[in-house]
């Protein structure tokens, strides 16, 4: 079984695809509305891992406070202004369609910004850190960005909003930490490290994709009734992480060594879909099946860019010899 876990999660550009045209295919050949009762328990499967394998000390550790502020910036202030913007010229009429590009926009880092940074020979350090900030501060901003700026034409169930985050953020937040202590108290931390630890993305990566063929079933019919529908919701995705590569790579190169560079791009342009998935489904219903179905094609645009982005990481802030770890 980890094997083909693991290839799921090595291979999400094809993985995430494919669960995607699977959902269409089931939810157009039957009646997905059962598959309601799934979301919660898959929130929890994406969710719950990665927790366990985050550990929140790291926010303890000394050094690197510019980097952490402009990611804040970045995460906090740009990035939720294009998304609201984009939003709103793209989709005036459609409300939850905003809706979904905020939530987007507004919730940054995952498992895989700490994935790419290693990947591209980025400060890993840094990239634990900002996913642990960019994870709790998304999770109180979130509601009230929601509330100030779509709350005029969305009812923002507020107190709703703070307990879909308190049941799929913090309630797994401190169970993972609860169950990484355990486990390194049970077997010592180089075991855990080296062979406990790994298993986990992958079981998350089955949660995320879980949840993407249930957003795709759920809206299947409208999608083949209207075929055009999913390339008008690339078209604002695209626009959106092409700025955000943009910005934050200019900033990067700006400011920063080689290293941090790296991590200030993954750390605000990977965003947490599997949280704003989370909230568009468990707080707004039926409605937030379209706000879902943009979420789920974020993902595919996410980790095609992260793999393109990769490539070039070399020749846009120079090899890997000719950075070093800063404690800006």
């Amino acid at each position: 079984m980890w094997k083909y876990l693991s290839w799921l999660q090595k291979n999400l550009v094809w993985s995430i695809p494919l669960s995607m045209l699977a959902g269409l295919v089931f939810g157009n050949v039957s009646d997905p509305a059962f598959l309601r009762s799934a979301i919660l328990p898959l929130t929890f499967l994406m969710v719950y891992p990665m927790m366990v394998t985050m550990n929140v000390r790291d926010l303890l550790h000394p050094g690197g406070n510019k980097l952490q502020g402009v990611t804040l910036a970045i995460n906090f202030l740009l990035m939720p202004a294009f998304g609201y913007g984009i939003g709103l010229l793209l989709f005036p009429h459609q409300p939850m369609i905003r809706l979904a590009l905020l939530l987007t926009s507004l919730l940054p880092t995952s498992g895989m910004t700490i994935s790419w940074t290693g990947f591209a020979k980025g400060n890993v350090p840094a990239a634990v850190k900002m996913t642990v900030i960019g994870l709790i501060a998304g999770s109180f901003l979130a509601p009230v960005y929601l509330k100030i700026l779509l709350g005029a034409v969305v009812e923002i169930p507020l107190m709703q909003v703070f307990l879909q985050i308190a049941l799929i953020v913090f309630l797994p937040l401190v169970l993972g930490a609860l169950t990484r202590s355990w486990l390194i108290s049970r077997f010592g931390e180089q075991e855990y490290n080296q062979q406990i630890k790994p298993k986990f993305p992958p079981l998350s990566t089955l949660g995320v994709l879980g949840i993407v063929f249930v957003s795709m079933a759920l809206k299947a019919k409208s999608i083949i009734a209207h075929p055009d529908m999913l390339p008008n919701l690339l078209l604002p995705l695209v626009l959106i992480y092409a700025i955000n590569f943009f910005v934050s790579t200019i900033i990067g190169k700006m400011l920063f060594t080689r290293n941090d560079a790296i991590a200030l791009v993954y750390g605000t342009v990977m965003r947490n879909l599997s949280i704003a998935l989370a909230i568009a489904l468990g707080v707004f219903g039926e409605k937030g099946t379209d706000a879902a179905l943009l979420i789920a094609l974020a993902y595919i645009v996410q980790v095609q860019a992260g793999a393109w982005y990769i490539k070039f990481t070399d020749r846009l802030f120079g090899d890997s010899g000719s950075g070093s770890v800063s404690v800006a």
